[in-house]
């Protein structure tokens, strides 16, 4: 059956000779994955393989039948052109990352509307900003963790919980203002850090994150990001 679902792109894979299989998080349906064909022929009309690229929002007409893994894509199109995040090194390092890490933690195949609009909301966040978002990959995931479940009430717990799983993190002053920042305060409030905290607060919220999600494994943009952010 065709239905219309708005979704953000989080990956995708290479599927015979010009197709792929794109992996989105759907309003409607949650986390889902479909068959796109022919978008890597050379007979394709324009570039439609940019279409799925990390954190890209699209409106789609899907066929959708329950209880199955994998389902076809009729149409698509963007919802909002990304004009900064594929082109710039820094945020589309942070894109990679948070798609990444995305993929690994949403698991359910059920709509979200408001986990949804919290995406949406912090992707457009991302690319309309012209600085202050270096740290914007630290607040989004201690965001996510809301909705995931497992969000700390404060930088304390956070930290008691790290030391409980004997990952030895010991913040200094910044870190923990900034930890309370992250927390407490909207998504994008400028907090003013040192690269050195930065990186440690990023290693610490990804340990926190591998006790809460099993099987997390190797985060494959996580080197990249730290080299482009240092």
């Amino acid at each position: 059956m065709l239905q219309k679902t708005r979704g953000i792109v989080l990956s995708y894979i290479r599927y015979r000779e010009t197709s792929i299989i794109v992996r989105v998080y759907t309003e409607e349906y949650g986390l889902q994955s479909y068959i796109v064909n022919s978008v890597r022929s050379s007979k394709s009309k324009g570039s439609r393989i940019a279409l799925y690229q990390p954190l890209t929002m699209l409106e789609m007409v899907v066929y959708y039948k329950p209880d199955r893994d994998l389902h076809r894509l009729s149409e698509a199109k963007t919802t909002y052109p990304l004009q900064h995040i594929p082109f710039e090194v820094a945020k589309s390092s942070m894109a990679l990352f948070m798609s990444e890490m995305l993929s690994k933690t949403l698991k359910e195949e059920a709509g979200n509307p408001e986990l949804y609009r919290f995406l949406e909301a912090s992707i457009l966040h991302l690319e309309e900003a012209s600085s202050g978002f270096e740290n914007f990959h630290i607040a989004f995931l201690l965001k996510l963790a809301a909705f995931l479940g497992f969000v700390p009430s404060s930088a304390s717990e956070f930290e008691s919980q790290l030391r409980e799983h004997n990952y030895p993190f010991l913040p200094d002053e910044s870190a923990e203002a900034a930890l309370a920042v992250f927390l407490r305060q909207p998504l994008g409030t400028p907090v003013k850090i040192n690269r050195s905290v930065r990186g440690e607060l990023l290693d610490a919220v990804v340990a926190f994150y591998r006790i809460h999600i099993d099987g997390l494994g190797e985060i494959k943009s996580l080197p990249v990001l730290r080299e482009v952010l240092s």
